[in-house]
């Protein structure tokens, strides 16, 4: 296994850290802090909330501590979800498996940043947009991810423009696009879309910026679609975007081996630690 570099496992540690501030509020409970969101809509990174050591507490999270936190999460009414760098907390894993909490691992992959990331080819008629608070395909970007999430795979799928029209209006309901609307308009997100000749979005993904370093995620193609070189074209344009607009330090997190071979032929090279999360789907 790949180990790690010390500078690289603090920035991540600190994105982690930072991040969910964009959003959410932190209320710390000895050793953790739990990140709450306010606000009504959509997950704004990871769980609506969750758990991370703080770094003061990484080597010596308590049973206590955990069960302070569930007990918050419960009352919040939201997923108890813990998610952190394996490497910040070797022992947090064994403790909450032994409460009855599955630990499912996410290996990172990083990005050298001194390797170069050129454009992908794209389908006749597709092209890249980044996009604004009041564009219009906005809902249907947003729905995008649902939809490939829920038929995860690279395989080609059955969801396509019929259901994508249907989740979009959902997400419009909800109070989700409207989220993501002020989410983009104060930079604190970018979302980047392969858009068909008739405007339906293809493929998405996104990134949050903190200090100089962002994980990329949210990197999903319409099922129908699928197999035609979008989602490596999404990335290579985030990639570009992040690194255009300061950030330095690339990473992201995968959960399946076909998905790490479409980074690994950009240069993504595994990070040699994992994201572990308890009860709670990946970002990417």
């Amino acid at each position: 296994m790949h180990r790690m570099s010390d500078p690289l496992r603090v920035r991540i540690e600190q994105y982690y850290a930072t991040v969910p501030l964009l959003f959410s509020d932190a209320e710390v409970f000895g050793s953790l802090r739990l990140f709450v969101r306010g606000k009504p809509g959509a997950p704004y990174y990871g769980g609506p909330s969750h758990a991370q050591p703080t770094a003061e507490g990484a080597s010596s999270v308590t049973d206590a501590d955990i069960a302070r936190v569930r007990a918050r999460q419960r009352e919040l009414g939201v997923p108890e979800a813990f998610e952190w760098l394996a490497e910040a907390a070797p022992t947090l894993r064994a403790g909450l498996e032994a409460l009855g909490l599955p630990a499912a691992e996410r290996p990172l992959m990083t990005l050298d940043p001194h390797r170069q990331v050129g454009p992908q080819p794209l389908p006749d008629g597709v092209k890249l947009r980044v996009l604004t608070a009041d564009d219009p395909v906005l809902p249907a970007a947003l729905a995008l991810s649902r939809l490939a999430f829920a038929e995860e795979a690279t395989a080609v799928g059955l969801a396509g423009r019929k259901e994508l029209s249907a989740a979009a209006e959902e997400l419009t309901e909800d109070g989700t696009v409207a989220v993501i609307r002020s989410t983009l308009r104060a930079g604190h997100k970018t979302l980047i879309a392969a858009l068909a000749s008739d405007g339906t979005p293809l493929a998405v993904g996104h990134y949050h910026p903190a200090g100089g370093t962002t994980e990329i995620g949210g990197i999903g193609t319409l099922p129908i679609a699928r197999r035609q070189g979008l989602a490596a074209a999404v990335t290579a344009a985030l990639v570009s975007h992040a690194r255009e607009h300061g950030v330095s330090t690339v990473f992201l997190a995968y959960a399946q081996d076909a998905v790490a071979r479409i980074y690994s032929r950009q240069g993504f090279r595994p990070a040699g630690s994992t994201l572990l999360i308890a009860n709670q789907p990946a970002r990417s």
